[in-house]
């Protein structure tokens, strides 16, 4: 990755002589990754997790960028282009744009490939028609492209691309990977790949795109990237959901649970929908049975039985005392994050001076910590309040922060509401089967 965010850099010192030149310019001027946050925003994520998470991005990228220095420097790079800042937008471009390619871990730069935003997958349809095949004009692996009058620019990752059209593939085609009968030879055999957005196909020496519904004209095209939570969807790509299915809370249990369960910890965690994942509930089953019971009763929890309906209680009751505990011990609760959020935004899009002003004079807390930090200018009359550009960007990442901070706790507060509900439900049965 560190050579290609170096040769990213080296063609955009090349400014307008870069055959890459067109397509560099309409990459984003920034980006929000949590490599790019500062120890404000970082704080503002609230979660030990997301923080030491964001922490560990800097680290990174700040490592990366310390070893690749000498080379930078022998290839004369600009002083613009050698600050961490610049590494930070080279880096962020490969981490949030980059395509798999079997042959590089890095990944490639795939112009117009780049430009689909993501959908969660579970959110798309499964039907995989309309294929969409952008074949290269270059190879990826010599740098050499299929138009000899300009062979001789560099390939440094980037894939040329042209758009064709291909023929649909079946509806049944999902299920026996089987692919529709082509009489041309040329179409791919796609098999298992289909059940992803896209791939790099090497039989086609192309990258082939794949969308799973039926998209008219002006329609936006959304892929799947792969499942990742609100923070990994942060740390990679710069943004977050609102509705996030693959998004969840990581429950830590006590130190002495994981001596008799073989559950990995990756699978001990709360749904985006607040329900508890399979592996959590049947670990505490076994929990919350008696020891001397644990070993003639465990195919059944590992299984996702429940045990009893007092068992059952039991484990709901642990899940709710230890989110709300989780909750507790953060430093605000939803309700004022949420006015915060509306804050931030009332701050981004407020356009008026006196506006600004009383906005600004008004907020408190967290708020005024950031407005005290950020030290707004004066407009040119000395009255007008303004933000610089710099400061509009950790606006836009507080705001990411913020974000993801209330979904983290909506997620714990649905799982609550769950449990009790749930244990409602049982006490309830319970109280109906002893009357009978």
């Amino acid at each position: 990755m560190q050579i290609l965010t170096l040769c990213l850099l080296y063609e955009m010192g090349k400014g307008k002589s870069s055959w890459w030149y067109p397509y560099l310019m309409h990459l984003p001027r920034s980006y929000d990754v949590l490599a790019s946050f500062s120890e404000f925003e970082m704080q503002a994520l609230q979660v030990d997790d997301a923080i030491w998470s964001a922490e560990k991005a800097v680290s990174k990228a700040k490592s990366e960028w310390k070893e690749a220095n000498s080379l930078m420097d022998a290839l004369q790079l600009k002083p613009q282009l050698l600050t961490f800042r610049a590494w930070i937008w080279a880096s962020a471009t490969i981490s949030s744009r980059a395509l798999h390619i079997p042959w590089d871990e890095a990944g490639c730069l795939c112009p117009v490939g780049d430009l689909f935003n993501y959908a969660a997958p579970g959110e798309e349809s499964n039907d995989l028609e309309n294929v969409v095949y952008l074949t290269n004009a270059s190879s990826l692996s010599n740098g050499e492209t299929a138009d000899d009058s300009t062979g001789d620019q560099p390939g440094i990752g980037l894939e040329r691309l042209t758009l064709t059209n291909a023929s649909s593939l079946e509806d049944t085609s999902l299920s026996n990977g089987e692919t529709t009968d082509d009489s041309n030879g040329d179409q791919p055999e796609i098999g298992s790949e289909r059940l992803t957005d896209g791939g790099f196909d090497e039989n086609m020496a192309a990258y082939c795109f794949y969308a799973r519904k039926n998209y008219k004209k002006g329609n936006q095209v959304l892929l799947g990237y792969g499942t990742y939570t609100n923070l990994e969807l942060l740390e990679h790509y710069g943004f977050l959901l609102n509705e996030n299915p693959n998004d969840k809370v990581f429950i830590p249990l006590e130190p002495s649970m994981y001596s008799f369960i073989s559950w990995p910890k990756v699978s001990i965690y709360i749904h985006q929908d607040g329900k508890p994942s399979f592996a959590l509930l049947s670990a505490l089953r076994l929990w919350a049975t008696p020891p001397y019971q644990r070993r003639s009763i465990s195919h059944l929890a590992y299984s996702g039985s429940q045990l009893s309906v007092d068992n059952e209680i039991s484990v709901l009751k642990w899940i709710s005392k230890n989110c709300t505990m989780i909750l507790s011990n953060m430093l605000t609760v939803i309700e004022e994050d949420c006015f915060l959020l509306s804050t931030i935004v009332k701050i981004k899009n407020s356009h008026n001076p006196t506006e600004l002003r009383k906005l600004l004079c008004a907020s408190d807390g967290e708020a005024r910590a950031f407005i005290e930090s950020s030290d707004p200018q004066k407009g040119k009359n000395g009255s007008e309040l303004m933000f610089s550009g710099k400061t509009k960007r950790v606006i836009d990442r507080w705001e990411l922060a913020v974000q993801w901070r209330i979904r983290y706790k909506k997620i714990l507060i649905d799982c609550i509401s769950y449990c009790n509900l749930t244990i409602n439900s049982l006490s309830c049965q319970n109280i109906l089967a002893m009357r009978t």
